[in-house]
């Protein structure tokens, strides 16, 4: 099959037909506004007819915002690639199904946020997508590091734009719908680290996946962190939804989710004065290194699983955020290279790790939409093969103890 060549009709140079069309959305030289692509366009017959679509937002704190929409069929999935290529949300049928409610509405454009404002709180001001990186130079929450920085919180991917942003669409069966975008964490005298993110998703599917890549572009070693910050509430968060992730264990985050330790795979509805509570899990894997963490609905015939491998990213944390749902009822399953402490609070735990000068790292999460009970039931049979019938032990004490330590 040869793609129809839609250059004039998208307002782009011609797209590159190596393996698929290729085309080109911001890079250096030129940044295209909006625009779209659809299979009935590129001469595809795909049993499933899919589009992809950059849009350019206005008004309010959002102004400038790039969004790209992935309509693959069944889901519409949307990225922003001027917030550090995060994913706001998901809908099926035009109904959210993976995201949640914020206080903040607008796609905040980063020049908005300062992240060392509310003592390095900043980076709340624009916290409302469905996934968000944490990282790269670092994560966690604020604090002064040894050397005296200030470390705001979760670090500064997600509020970074990202350049070189194309999309790709394979020529042939299952016809892969990629999406590209880089991330440049570039100081001087600091770091200079770039990680190319990668999503893809491909027509009549209700899995979606990132594959990042991190490159260390200096001449020397640096740190790195990372948490994949996956957030979902309603319709899949409500009362009696249930958590599930096998771990060797798990211990709460500070003193007060010790007293939800015991029953941390379930939630409450929305509670007014609920703080949230979070959980660090050393997750255990199968042969290949993979892991499943499954969230479902209290009648288990809705649900997301998010698979991970613990070679790349060998922790879990579980936020569990049951306030009201004005304030933000929400949970996140977050798989990562450390939890969320501190950086200075986790080096001494081995969870900081470094990456040498001209080294890559690789990361892949996939999310699994589970559209029906039997989708929901083989999740969590997978989850159970992993656990091996083995019980979760539940540490009491905090891994760092926050009362007992000072900037």
């Amino acid at each position: 099959m040869k793609l129809t060549s839609v250059c004039a009709a998208l307002l782009l140079a011609c797209p590159v037909f190596s393996y698929g069309a290729e085309f080109i959305l911001t890079d250096s030289h030129q940044d295209v506004g909006n625009w779209q692509v659809t299979s009935e366009q590129l001469g595809i017959d795909s049993p499933t007819p899919f589009s992809v679509e950059k849009q350019r937002l206005y008004g309010g704190k959002q102004a400038g915002v790039d969004i790209i929409v992935i309509k693959n069929g069944e889901l519409e999935i949307t990225l922003v690639p001027t917030r550090g290529m995060g994913i706001f949300n998901v809908k099926q049928d035009g109904q959210r199904v993976l995201g949640w409610d914020s206080p903040v509405k607008e796609i905040v454009n980063p020049v908005y946020i300062d992240l060392e404002s509310r003592n390095g709180l900043g980076w709340l001001d624009g916290f409302n997508e469905m996934l968000v990186r944490c990282g790269y130079e670092w994560t966690g929450h604020p604090g002064v590091d040894d050397n005296g920085q200030l470390l705001s919180l979760h670090g500064r991917a997600q509020n970074t734009p990202a350049s070189a942003v194309k999309v790709t669409i394979e020529e042939e069966p299952p016809y892969t719908i990629s999406v590209q975008g880089d991330i440049s964490e570039r100081t001087f005298k600091k770091a200079e680290l770039v990680t190319q993110t990668r999503f893809e998703t491909t027509p009549g599917s209700l899995r979606f996946s990132v594959h990042d890549t991190l490159t260390n572009h200096a001449d020397y070693d640096d740190e790195y962190q990372i948490i994949y910050h996956s957030n979902f509430g309603t319709p899949i968060l409500e009362k009696g939804a249930q958590v599930s992730a096998p771990a060797s264990e798990i211990s709460p985050f500070n003193a007060y989710a010790k007293k939800g330790l015991k029953d941390w795979q379930t939630y409450l509805g929305p509670t007014k004065d609920f703080d949230e509570m979070v959980f660090n899990l050393k997750p255990l894997a199968d042969k290949q290194g993979n892991s499943l963490a499954v969230l479902h609905n209290s009648v288990a015939n809705k649900g997301v699983a998010v698979k991970f491998n613990v070679e790349q990213l060998p922790v879990l944390t579980l936020w569990k955020n049951t306030d009201t749902e004005k304030q933000g009822y929400v949970t996140g399953l977050e798989p990562g290279t450390s939890y969320a402490y501190n950086t200075k609070y986790q080096r001494p735990l081995g969870l900081v790790p470094t990456i040498k000068a001209g080294q890559s790292k690789h990361f892949d999460v996939t999310y699994q939409l589970l559209d029906n009970s039997s989708d929901v039931k083989q999740a969590l049979k997978i989850v159970d093969d992993i656990q091996g019938g083995n019980p979760v032990k539940q540490v009491e004490e905090p891994i760092v103890d926050l009362n007992n330590v000072s900037d």
